[in-house]
């Protein structure tokens, strides 16, 4: 509506007024379901309030209003909290690491290009044109597909269960990082009548390596190995649930404001991070080391299938969170932009993240490569006049102070000795202390936030802060991807079965700190690597295949890009035509097969630690762990071909299955019985263009009064002045004559 015309709008509400009077004139004494419709007009001051037309409308309520993001900021953060999170600090890194260094970042901005922003792009404008949770944008596209939702839903459950653990072990290490100094600096000591000694465990290992897995989650042996709950994980995890479902009890108008913090506040540690190993010694060998490209590694297939899965998971596809946030949006909304910023947003925190944790691994290397250097010099020192002659040490090193031996120095001493001994060099037992080896020993996950991290951060000056600074950080980007996963299956359930936000919430974050009681006992982080691993992998990649094929092939690529017209005002670049069309389905068939043939071919196994030996162990789960295993992936992808046969064999039956199209209007539900008649793959937009037509499914009929003489009226639901009135098809209603 015209925003300075207030005697256009009067005039046309008292056309709508005597528009209505018209349509009771119309009624039918024996049209029950018509009386059974209830129309309510409202009208205070002169001001048109548009109202919903319920079908049914005995209880006489209203359906709740569809929130709205307050303002785009708050939805870019939401989007960018989901999508960056704990695999941008913990498993990026690594990859990048493993595979090729900076080598590594092109084949990871190729396939970001061709999988990562099309896909991210394709969920932001479905979600945001039926402004529907996954349930209802796949239901509405294709019933036949209507499975695709609840798998996302189901896999979004699954992660769920496991990613909030994580957030429980981060804020118990934050619990414990007001201390000084921090409880992992050093190993414990055992005390008796007669000596002091330190605990083998830790004796055998390292301080921040038997903090987690014994203080921390007092590991057992292996996953059959029950052991009990882990008191303090419970409490870390009852906290960490309870600040989900705090944050989503409201939905978006609550969880969009704690945005603001978590979301902005991990860029902020990150910085401080960065800023502070760059300013200590042996900070610029790890990034050297990072970005030293390998660029024979990058010809290899495992590269860039990994990059690819990357790609995939970095952004959040398939979960359904990415499009449950865009459907809160208007629906002339630039999602296009949308999905390019964040999807690069979400590249430079990776990379970022990576200047970090190799700055900070190298000043670690440089301060165990020193620890290395006078450990091997003192055996050099009780080797001296057997096996290792006084002329071969350089004559400036001087042996009497061992402490005082630099790393270049003992490098000078070894490579003297190798070049006289080279035979016997082996037998010395003198380790090469190199930079490059200490880097070498890849970590990720788990593995590198608890201990790797860990014990970097108690070198550092003042190094309680930091470690406060640190976890919080990870609390914060757990937060945000548990925002968008929770968000993932609350929507579509609430769009779907029609339940109170508030009830839905509890209840879920209830039954799931229940399920999730299994992975804080003793063999829970077992459990943790399983659910990782088989959970979400391949039924996350058939959810996407399936959205790909649905939208380029059901639907059909060129309605859907004559929808896209219609609401971003201009035409998307032909590359999006040929990528959904052909180069991402394949690319995605191709990651499908080899991720498939990869898990066929890797045993199921995970990494025990074993206390006697003070080490990890890699163990085949048993039995029963196998068949878990196995029905994590069927039970995530079970819904799609359940309903597909149900919908198949009319079991179902389309018109009659409360697969109601849903339209809104200012913030309104108003619902629609599918039409009899109706294509499956009916189009998105039955209206007008962006300005005309705001809402993204119009109404079935629209009854307004013509002006005597005039063109017969705009008879689009909601059109260019944003009125007119909704009317569900009833059986044997009679037409009206308007």
């Amino acid at each position: 509506m015209p925003k300075n015309s207030k005697a256009v709008k009067r005039e046309l509400d008292d056309d709508v007024t005597e528009s209505v009077k018209d349509l009771l004139s119309n009624e039918d004494a024996c049209d029950d379901s018509f009386k059974k419709s209830s129309l309510i007009v409202d009208n205070h001051g002169g001001e048109g309030k548009e109202c919903d037309v319920e079908e049914g409308g005995s209880d006489g309520e209203e359906e709740e209003e569809r929130p709205a993001w307050n303002s785009k900021l708050q939805y870019i953060l939401a989007q960018v909290g989901f999508s960056v999170g704990l695999g941008n600090v913990w498993r990026f890194p690594y990859l990048c690491q493993k595979n090729g260094g900076g080598a590594y970042l092109v084949p990871y901005l190729i396939l970001l290009i061709l999988i990562g922003i099309p896909l991210f792009f394709l969920e932001l404008a479905v979600g945001q044109r039926i402004r529907r949770g996954s349930i209802g944008v796949w239901n509405y596209i294709s019933p036949r597909l209507g499975g695709i939702g609840f798998a996302s839903c189901m896999v979004c459950f699954f992660v769920a269960l496991y990613y909030n653990v994580i957030i429980g072990w981060s804020l118990f290490y934050f619990s414990q990082s007001f201390q000084q100094p921090l409880p992992w600096h050093e190993c414990p000591l055992i005390k008796n009548k007669t000596s002091t000694y330190v605990v083998p465990e830790c004796d055998k290992s390292s301080a921040t390596t038997y903090y987690w897995y014994r203080e921390a989650l007092d590991i057992s042996d292996s996953i059959s190995e029950g052991g009990g709950l882990n008191w303090k994980m419970t409490v870390c995890l009852l906290v960490a649930w309870s600040m989900v479902c705090l944050a989503m009890i409201k939905g978006i108008q609550s969880s969009g404001k704690v945005m603001y913090f978590s979301s902005l506040f991990p860029y902020v540690v990150l910085i401080c991070f960065l800023v502070r190993a760059l300013l200590l010694k042996g900070s610029v060998d790890g990034i050297r080391h990072m970005f030293t490209p390998k660029l024979e590694i990058m010809l290899e297939a495992k590269v860039w299938r990994e990059a690819a899965t990357q790609v995939f998971f970095a952004l959040g596809l398939g979960f359904g969170g990415v499009i449950a946030f865009s459907s809160y949006n208007k629906r002339d909304n630039n999602c296009h932009f949308d999905a390019v910023l964040v999807s690069f947003i979400n590249f430079f925190t990776s990379v970022l993240a990576t200047l970090v944790v190799f700055a900070v691994l190298g000043f670690k290397a440089n301060i165990m490569i020193g620890k290395c250097a006078t450990l091997n010099t003192n055996r050099i020192v009780s080797l001296l006049g057997s096996d290792i002659e006084r002329s071969l040490i350089p004559h400036h090193i001087n042996l009497t102070n061992v402490s005082q031996v630099s790393v270049e120095d003992y490098h000078q001493m070894i490579d003297a000795i190798r070049l006289v001994k080279e035979d016997q060099f082996d037998n010395l037992k003198l380790d090469s202390c190199s930079i490059e080896d200490e880097l070498n020993k890849a970590v990720q996950g788990t593995g590198l936030a608890f201990i790797a991290f860990t014990e970097a951060m108690t070198h550092f000056p003042a190094s309680p802060f930091w470690s406060v600074m640190f976890f919080l950080m990870l609390v914060n980007l757990g937060l945000g991807s548990m925002f968008g996963t929770i968000e993932g299956i609350l929507t579509p359930l609430i769009d779907t079965f029609k339940v109170r936000k508030e009830f839905l919430t509890v209840g879920c974050c209830v039954l799931a700190f229940s399920i999730g009681l299994l992975f804080v006992q003793r063999s829970g982080n077992y459990f943790v690597a399983m659910f990782d691993d088989y959970s979400a992998t391949l039924p996350l990649i058939i959810v996407v295949v399936l959205e790909n094929v649905a939208v380029a092939w059901v639907y059909g690529i060129d309605k859907f890009f004559d929808d896209l017209k219609d609401m971003l005002g201009f035409t998307p670049y032909r590359f999006y035509y040929y990528m959904w069309k052909y180069i991402t389905p394949i690319l995605l068939l191709l990651l499908l097969c080899t991720s498939f043939i990869q898990l066929s071919m890797t045993p199921p196994s995970y990494s025990a630690w074993i206390q006697e030996e003070a080490r990890e162990q890699k163990l085949i789960f048993p039995t029963w762990g196998i068949v878990v295993c196995i029905s994590l992936v069927v039970m995530a992808i079970l819904p799609v071909p359940v309903v597909f046969f149900l919908r198949y064999f009319n079991i179902i039956d389309d018109a009659a299955s409360g697969l109601s199209t849903v339209s809104y209007k200012k913030g309104r539900i108003i619902k629609e019985t599918a039409r009899p008649g109706e294509d499956d793959d009916t189009s998105l937009i039955r209206g007008k263009s962006p300005s005309e037509a705001p809402s993204p499914m119009p109404g079935n009929n629209i009854y307004r009064k013509q002006s005597g003489g005039g063109p017969e009226a705009d008879t689009a639901p909601n059109g260019r002045y944003g009125i007119g009135y909704l009317m569900a098809d009833m059986p044997d209603m009679p037409e009206s004559d308007l």
